[in-house]
């Protein structure tokens, strides 16, 4: 497309794009391909009809011309420029709303503008950052957001609590970076009463067992739809587990978490009947002390990941105390070599429908194993997989 050029003057008005011009930007928006598809042509479009304007009068012109839904797509796009959704008065979608009435209309009614915020406490400049935040979230309108916070010291908890009182029923899924352990956490998982995910996490290098017994307070009763729990960097002992609710987990159905040790395993499970998925990371350095017999109906996908510096979890009596009925994926790293006669014991005991197994990087297995547990399972997608490497599961 290439721009157009006027030899009238000035009063006979400069050039306005043709109907044409704006009818292929809208056949683009609606063919198979989808909306998406075409963002970055739309932008390019948007600016070369943008240069056939030779007046900032006809520029607005044009633009009010936009279909809702085109200006929509293209204000998705610019979101690209702040990703982690870090609001700012001169980035989108704040500064969108800055504009002019109609763009103000158009982005306040795009939900997907408003679906992400990122706030960070404590620092410089808490005051203004606060307002832009605040201006945010009323804009979000009442709909459901996932909110990523970090606090820095202990004073920030109540600045927070002021600022999402008002929105805390709109917060879906949380995550939640701390980096002090001396005080009591921001984030008590209970005020927010349709929250469906929480993760929680360190930002600093210090004791990560200390950190885990200051956030004890806010996890000890979750929301009634809360259905997926991170713990990751923050170490739990038996000791803490055991003093929650025996309710206190019971709606969770995921669950990811770091414990000191194997005895953590059947408290787990006691403490959360309705549990799909568990993945569980640790340094396990002793054996299970209470050899008692657990078992879990639900439980479906288990991924466990040791370290190669201390024995091994087969040795330790996981594979001979526990039976899961319903496991149908198995994912292991770093463990060193696996107890193949004890885990094709738990096979057998479980009767389970296993249908995944991957071992990652630091697992040692023999080609006589893994063809053993092909013969029980014939169609079992059988991995072994070295990139898979990491302490913490990742995805």
């Amino acid at each position: 497309m290439q721009p157009s050029h006027s030899n009238a003057n000035s009063s006979a008005g400069s050039h306005i794009p043709q109907n044409t011009q704006v009818d292929v930007v809208r056949k683009k928006v609606s063919n198979r391909r989808g909306v998406s598809y075409h963002r970055r042509q739309l932008v390019e479009d948007k600016a070369e009809i943008v240069q056939s304007n030779n007046s900032h009068k006809t520029f607005s012109s044009a633009l009010r011309r936009f279909p809702a839904e085109i200006l929509a797509e293209i204000f998705l796009y610019y979101m690209l420029e702040n990703e982690d959704w870090t609001p700012a008065p001169n980035l989108a979608p704040m500064v969108l709303t800055a504009v002019c009435k109609r763009w103000w209309e158009v982005a306040v009614d795009t939900s997907s503008l408003w679906r992400k915020l990122r706030l960070e406490a404590g620092h410089s400049n808490w005051q203004q950052r606060a307002f832009c935040y605040d201006s945010y979230l009323e804009r979000s309108r009442g709909r459901q957001l996932s909110l990523a916070l970090e606090c820095h010291n202990d004073n920030d908890g109540m600045e927070v609590r002021r600022l999402l009182q008002p929105y805390v029923n709109q917060i879906s899924s949380l995550s939640f970076g701390l980096s002090s352990s001396n005080g009591s956490c921001a984030v008590v998982a209970a005020d927010f009463g349709r929250l469906e995910e929480l993760v929680m996490y360190t930002t600093v290098s210090v004791p990560v067992l200390t950190i885990a017994h200051s956030v004890v307070r806010s996890i000890t009763k979750l929301p009634p739809n809360m259905h997926t729990l991170k713990l990751m960097d923050l170490w739990f002992d038996l000791k803490m587990l055991s003093g929650f609710n025996p309710l206190a987990w019971v709606n969770l159905t995921n669950l990811e978490i770091v414990v000191d040790s194997l005895d953590c395993f059947p408290c787990l499970l006691r403490l959360c009947p309705n549990l799909s998925s568990l993945t569980i990371v640790g340094i396990f350095r002793s054996a299970v002390e209470t050899p008692a017999k657990s078992s879990h109906s639900e439980l479906q996908s288990l991924r466990i990941a040791g370290n190669l510096d201390v024995d091994w979890i087969g040795s330790l009596g996981l594979f001979a105390i526990i039976t899961l009925p319903n496991l149908r994926a198995v994912e292991v790293r770093n463990v060193g070599e696996w107890p193949h006669d004890a885990f094709k014991g738990f096979l057998t005991r479980s009767g389970c429908p296993l249908e995944s197994l991957i071992f990652g990087s630091g697992v040692v297995t023999t080609a006589q194993q893994l063809e053993g547990y092909r013969t029980l399972f014939p169609s079992l997608s059988l991995k072994t997989d070295p990139v898979r490497c990491s302490f913490y599961f990742l995805t």
